[in-house]
């Protein structure tokens, strides 16, 4: 089992972004995936900065896929899309049928925005040339086994094990419209949250994550104790989304329980210190998100 690290999610300052992926180099991660998925307003890093990251991390040992922004919403973030498409170096996660369509028959990674909840439709995306497919988020456990079983051959299965789930983009940013100013002119204030703005209850429980146009779960999505059951159904690699703080740390205690060096339960207990909020696991056993399931 691999662990990869998905794209970065928040907006972060260039040279916060560059030091990052420096210290990642360092780190016992196998693949991890560039770009900005989520608004295309966060101009920090352009392509060719992303492809300087990538070539770092190349020479480090480490494999690159290069993500695509999962809302389409103009002729310039084609522009961009086609770019990324026709880079000619690193693989492509597609994060939307219209990448698929750009990639013509490319080597590709199926990313969780695709919505693959049928083997009719990995089928079909093998057919398009998907090479591996990364679980929706809200598929658990017997659904993934289901999928698992009819598996087209010679594609690999990808499942996000860590990080504040992605829930919804919007064409609206409710981050700019906190501080009421409009999309167009922004100001930049996703920054000012490098773990996204939390929005919470009347009762003062956390509820959402506003980080743009991108709504999260408040909660952090672990599997770490599921890593045994996942191994037994040959799930190929697991993902970590970036956070502000402890990732270097995350992705070593993953790596310690993948390669059965370290009891999840102790591992787990490690893990809740490097979170930005407290776990939950509910999708995985078919249960609300929110839900922390313990064996």
């Amino acid at each position: 089992m691999k662990i990869a690290l998905g794209p970065l999610q928040y907006y972060w300052s260039r040279i916060d972004t560059m030091q990052f992926y420096e210290s990642v180099t360092h780190t016992p991660v196998d693949i991890v995936y560039l770009g900005e998925t989520v608004c295309s307003r966060r101009r920090e890093l352009r392509l060719p900065d992303w492809l300087e990251i990538a070539d770092m991390l190349a020479n480090a040992g480490k494999q690159v896929v290069l993500s695509t922004q999962v809302l389409i919403e103009s002729g310039n973030d084609l522009s961009i899309l086609r770019k990324i498409v026709d880079n000619g170096r690193y693989m492509v996660e597609a994060n939307d049928m219209g990448a698929v369509h750009c990639l013509d028959g490319q080597p590709f990674i199926a990313g969780p925005y695709l919505n693959i909840y049928s083997t009719p439709t990995l089928d079909i995306l093998a057919g398009l040339g998907a090479r591996r497919w990364v679980m929706p988020l809200e598929m658990g456990a017997e659904g993934l086994e289901s999928m698992q079983q009819g598996r087209p051959a010679g594609i690999e299965t990808e499942v996000f094990a860590y990080g504040r789930m992605p829930l919804a983009f919007s064409a609206r940013c409710f981050t700019a419209r906190n501080r009421n100013i409009p999309k167009d002119n922004c100001q930049y204030v996703c920054m000012d949250h490098p773990d996204g703005l939390l929005l919470e209850t009347r009762e003062s429980q956390p509820f959402l994550v506003l980080n743009g146009i991108q709504t999260q779960s408040a909660l952090v999505y672990t599997l770490l104790n599921e890593i045994s059951a996942m191994q037994d159904m040959q799930v190929d690699v697991v993902r970590i989304s970036p956070q502000s703080q402890y990732t270097s740390n995350v992705i070593e205690l993953y790596h310690e329980v993948i390669n059965k060096r370290l009891n999840p339960t102790d591992a787990f207990d490690q893990l809740q210190h490097l979170m930005p909020a407290a776990p939950c696991n509910g999708y995985w056993h078919g249960r609300p998100g929110l839900e922390l399931q313990v064996a």
